[in-house]
């Protein structure tokens, strides 16, 4: 049997779809194809370039820059010589964040974009193994360990004009078994790991996830999360490069704010029939369309509630759409569908089947928010270390709330504090074995030896099974509010609840470190917090006005209490008892959200500490207390 790495399935996907579209890229007015034939020509170039110039079989080679062409080019060239990728965000903008991650994995050349050069021309003269940067841009001028990526293209071709023999048996010789990338955690507590990934990781996982969601070669999907980022490399470029698929790359902008803006227009463009998604984006999704009916009118704006009210109560949890005397509810369902939600449809090209969802928890009442669209969005659950899929939800197979079946060929269990396997309904710690578990961290044996147990994966997630096989993930194992009676909750599923109910509430941290309350940190939505100020007349800079707008506050949350109309959805006792308003949101460039936009709790906790400390202090327990009016009264200051 042919081993199986990712350059045989690039050559297998190449022999079976030559003609085929595998990436729209779009660099000028519109988008230009690549097929898969042309693109097996720049791989093998390129790869040999590389061996050109010294890298070979084992070697560690960096590659960062924003997602295109150039970087499945890059990722292929350097596995086809069975060199090891090391895939680097662009978002890694601390220079020892950057310099540990190339020293530690040991990288004698880096592939980057031009936006990237300056950060390894900052950093290279503490890299003594680092030799050679490959600028996949033509900048002003290069140093004397620079080259431009057409020269390596230029010197593969000329390699393959007279030692051919040499790049095969390279390309042959790369096992299953070695290793493919070395991908680093966000190192939020710690330096961060170096995950293993072999090349049968990978593989493995494109076929598990293959299994779970359909992907027909007719797909097309515009890649908006970054490719380095593990859901996006498996589900995104690899599962769809299986099938035959096309891929699309966002336009760059200028400026990392100027390509997020072409999203909306990529996505009109490309017309995409699924699309990769995070919590945090789809939010973003969510307000853009609201927005926009918004701006329509109150009528359409009450129009569009009515339809969209009478659509969640249809689909109920997905697997029971229309069950019982609901089916008589699908004529008016059908009309709203056309009359409203087709419309906002075209706005995603009017192609878009589902979305899947993955990276964090995907609150419930957003999945039913897009399913009433008529374009699913499906929650799925994995990590780095398992390449990155365990489970998901699809078309064929789906529970709203859930994080879908487990990928077949996966044994997962859930367990308690001893490791005993719990049965169906039992909340414990996500286990998993398969083959597309990674092979360990790198140069890191005491954490490759807490994680990896007699085969298993042990994921640090809690969460259960119910009696259908459906997974239910509940959050981080380290992000457990802990009582000063021991007793312990997680406070994701709370804080995306409060997030997705409120609209004054645009993030918030619950605290409790073995104290008998809880807190919370809350990051306010500025504009609709003052817009629901000016509606009253009132203003943040007068007291009335302050009071006011902590009052709207503390009635969001408020709203889980009893009596409020979210009531009962959480024991009371892990709802804040004091509560501190911050007038600078978790965000990448502040280091708060790390790279997949989860909060970075000891980070965010470290930072705050003197204001959560004040709130076990009895005064803080009115909402109205002097440190949160300070707040509130800059919130209509230009940031």
């Amino acid at each position: 049997m042919a081993e199986r790495t990712l350059p045989r399935l690039f050559e297998d996907s190449v022999k079976a779809y030559p003609g085929n579209v595998l990436i729209w890229e779009k660099n000028g007015e519109r988008y230009e194809p690549t097929t898969y034939a042309e693109m097996r020509g720049l791989v093998h170039k390129f790869a040999a370039g590389l061996m050109s110039l010294g890298l070979g079989k084992g070697d560690r080679a960096a590659l960062i820059s924003e997602g295109r062409r150039d970087w499945i080019v890059s990722e292929l060239g350097i596995l086809f010589v069975g060199a090891v990728n090391v895939p680097i965000s662009v978002k890694v903008d601390e220079l020892g964040d950057l310099k540990f991650r190339l020293a530690h994995s040991g990288c004698r050349l880096a592939v980057v974009s031009r936006s990237q050069l300056g950060k390894i021309r900052q950093v290279r003269k503490d890299l003594p193994e680092l030799v050679t940067t490959v600028v996949l841009d033509e900048v002003e001028a290069y140093t004397p360990d620079e080259i431009p990526a057409a020269e390596v293209l230029r010197k593969g071709e000329e390699f393959l004009g007279f030692r051919r023999p040499e790049f095969k048996a390279a390309f042959e010789a790369v096992r299953e078994d070695n290793y493919a990338n070395i991908c680093y955690t966000s190192g939020t507590t710690a330096d961060p790991k170096g995950i293993i990934l072999t090349h049968r990781n990978y593989t493995a996982n494109i076929e598990q996830s293959r299994a779970l969601v359909d992907c027909p070669e007719h797909y097309v999907s515009l890649l908006i999360l970054p490719w380095d980022h593990a859901f996006a490399h498996t589900c995104g470029i690899y599962s769809l490069m299986r099938s035959g698929a096309a891929m699309a790359s966002i336009e760059l902008g200028r400026t990392p704010m100027e390509t997020l803006r072409n999203i909306p227009q990529n996505i009109r463009d490309t017309r995409p029939h699924l699309l990769l998604s995070v919590p945090a984006l789809a939010k973003n999704f969510r307000k853009n369309i609201e927005k926009g009916v918004r701006d329509k009118g109150p009528m359409v704006e009450a129009l569009f509630g009515k339809a969209l009210k009478f659509a969640v109560d249809y689909n109920a949890e997905g697997w029971n759409k229309g069950r019982g005397l609901t089916i008589l509810k699908k004529p008016l369902y059908t009309l709203y569908d056309k009359l409203i939600f087709g419309k906002i449809r075209e706005n995603f090209g009017g192609r878009l089947e589902f979305f899947v969802g993955g990276g964090a928890l995907l609150d419930i009442e957003l999945q039913r928010f897009f399913y009433a669209l008529g374009m699913p969005m499906f929650q799925g659950y994995g990590l780095t270390e398992a390449a990155p899929v365990v489970s998901a939800n699809s078309l064929k197979a789906h529970k709203l709330g859930s994080s879908g079946r487990i990928a077949p060929g996966l044994e997962l269990r859930i367990c308690d504090d001893q490791g005993c396997e719990l049965p169906a309904g039992k909340t414990g710690e996500i286990v998993v074995r398969g083959e597309n578990v990674m092979a360990g961290y790198w140069k890191n044996e005491k954490a490759s030896r807490e994680a990896l147990r007699n085969g298993w994966l042990y994921t640090g997630d809690l969460g259960y099974l119910d009696t259908d096989g459906f997974l239910y993930v509940l959050g981080r194992m380290k992000s457990l509010l802990i009582g000063s009676d021991g007793e312990k909750y997680s406070p994701e599923v709370i804080e995306e609840a409060i997030t997705d109910a409120s609209f004054y509430i645009e993030q918030i941290m619950l605290y409790n470190n073995q104290s008998p309350f809880t807190v919370a940190l809350l990051v306010p939505n500025r504009e609709a917090l003052l817009r629901g100020l000016k509606a009253k007349g009132l203003s943040v800079k007068t007291p009335e006005g302050q009071e006011a707008a902590l009052r709207l506050l503390e009635g969001e949350i408020g709203a889980f209490r009893e009596g409020g109309k979210h009531a009962g959805m959480f024991p009371a006792r892990w709802l804040p008892a004091a509560v501190a308003v911050l007038g600078e949101g978790f965000t990448e460039q502040n280091h708060l959200l790390n790279s997949t936009l989860k909060m970075v709790r000891g980070k965010i906790a470290e930072f705050y500490g003197t204001r959560l400390e004040h709130l076990f202090m009895p005064e803080a327990k009115n909402i109205l207390h002097p440190q949160n009016r300070i707040i509130v009264s800059r919130l209509d200051e230009t940031p």
